[in-house]
């Protein structure tokens, strides 16, 4: 059965219909799925499509890095709390155990009419279902005077790995009395208390090292997650360290130097000794490459993870526009088992139970004082609607701090386990 795409919207009518029987893969013998992107939803995606299909579905994993670091916990290594290598992790299991076609590379293009991806290498691969999990990439010119050739001496630190090792190098670097300035980003954005907690972790470092330095924190937005949570522990563990600027006082007007390493804020110039610029973010551009998004975001159903604008094609995690969830590795990896089983369901006839999905954000402020934000969401044919939800109270004790920090050390043990085996 093949779906009309001026018709499709993601309604539950559509949703229902995964559950019809199989779709032959045309051309060929086992129905062939593509997933570009290894992150939380890309590769949790992929292993979900090849364990549940029981080998009925071929099943590729496009993705250029050969290790993989979580941007969530990536504040705890600025912190000091975990090491990179923890942070890391590879696709052999992947490839070993679940039968997973793991090609690293690039993709580049995508021919929705051929049904194929085009590799940076110059390969291309078929597929019969698509699942694009790219995370995010940074608007061209949000921040004037920074763009990608100047995130050596200004990281971003938004996409893990070499640029959060940099990033902490930097800060451990930092000169006595020196200033961190942070540029935080406009909404949306991935992980919305990310930016904070990193606040956090790096006044962490230079409370113990460098008790005289001072952080600043440039921000467009009127207010941010958990702020009441963040303010609280700020004032507690780093009084005095930490000053943040709002719209209100020209956060929104900010320009940068790199050569320099000078933030001009509404007017005000400061010399950073770490300059941690976070832009405007939009989906990975492979998502704009295959003509999917509408402004900077890929539209959804929250039904299936189906793109509106090509029901053979799966979108997840940070590229989406798809309601009320946030862009987070958690968002994510729910959002991809909702995806493998509408795939699992198209191409072999499985049955398709109705989406619903579950999101927690923990951070970090200091030693054992972790807090969390949290909810439900159910697919509504408009989009993913949040059902129920919750969040830790100003004034909590120490015992439940700690163990809301404990919690998720648990989670990102089951979590890794969940997107790599």
């Amino acid at each position: 059965m093949t779906l009309n795409r001026r018709s499709f919207l993601g309604t539950a009518a559509a949703a229902a219909s995964l559950s019809a029987p199989m779709v032959q893969a045309a051309g060929h013998g086992k129905p062939r799925v593509v997933v570009i992107g290894g992150g939380a939803g890309g590769a949790t995606a992929a292993r979900y499509v090849a364990k549940d299909s029981k080998g009925e579905i071929d099943v590729t994993l496009v993705e250029p890095t050969r290790t993989y670091y979580t941007c969530f916990f990536s504040n705890l290594y600025i912190g000091g709390f975990r090491d990179l290598q923890s942070i890391a992790h590879d696709y052999s299991t992947l490839a070993s155990e679940y039968g997973i076609n793991v090609v690293h590379d690039w993709a580049v293009g995508v021919d929705r009419d051929a049904r194929t991806v085009s590799l940076a290498g110059g390969g291309s691969l078929s597929y019969d279902r698509l699942v694009i999990s790219p995370g995010i990439d940074f608007v061209e010119g949000a921040v004037p005077g920074w763009d990608l050739s100047a995130q050596t001496a200004m990281p971003h630190a938004y996409k893990a790995g070499t640029q959060t090792a940099l990033l902490k190098a930097q800060i451990d670097s930092m000169p006595e009395g020196g200033t961190y300035v942070m540029v935080a980003p406009p909404n949306p954005y991935r992980c919305p208390p990310g930016p904070y907690e990193r606040i956090s972790m790096v006044a962490h470092v230079l409370k113990a090292t460098n008790p005289t330095a001072k952080i600043l924190i440039a921000d467009p937005k009127a207010n941010f997650s958990k702020q009441a949570l963040f303010e609280e522990g700020w004032n507690k563990h780093y009084a005095g360290m930490i000053e943040r600027i709002g719209p209100d006082f020209g956060g929104g007007n900010v320009s940068v130097n790199p050569d320099t390493m000078e933030v001009d804020i509404d007017g005000e110039v400061v010399k950073a000794d770490v300059c941690n610029v976070i832009p405007a973010q939009k989906a990975g551009m492979i998502c704009a490459a295959a003509g999917l998004t509408e402004g900077n975001w890929a539209p959804v159903s929250g039904h299936t993870m189906q793109s509106r604008l090509d029901e053979n094609i799966h979108i997840l995690g940070d590229a989406t526009n798809q309601g009320d969830m946030p862009k987070s590795g958690f968002s994510a990896n729910s959002q991809a088992k909702v995806a493998a089983m509408a795939v699992r369901g198209a191409l072999t006839g499985s049955r398709v139970f109705p989406a619903k999905f579950s999101n927690t954000c923990w951070s970090l402020i200091d030693s054992d004082d972790g807090i969390k934000v949290g909810a439900s969401y159910e697919a509504t044919d408009e989009k993913i609607a949040k059902t129920d939800g919750f969040i830790s109270a100003t004034g909590e004790d120490a015992a439940l701090r700690k163990a809301t920090y404990e919690e998720s050390i648990g989670w990102y043990a089951g979590i890794t386990s969940d997107m790599f085996g």
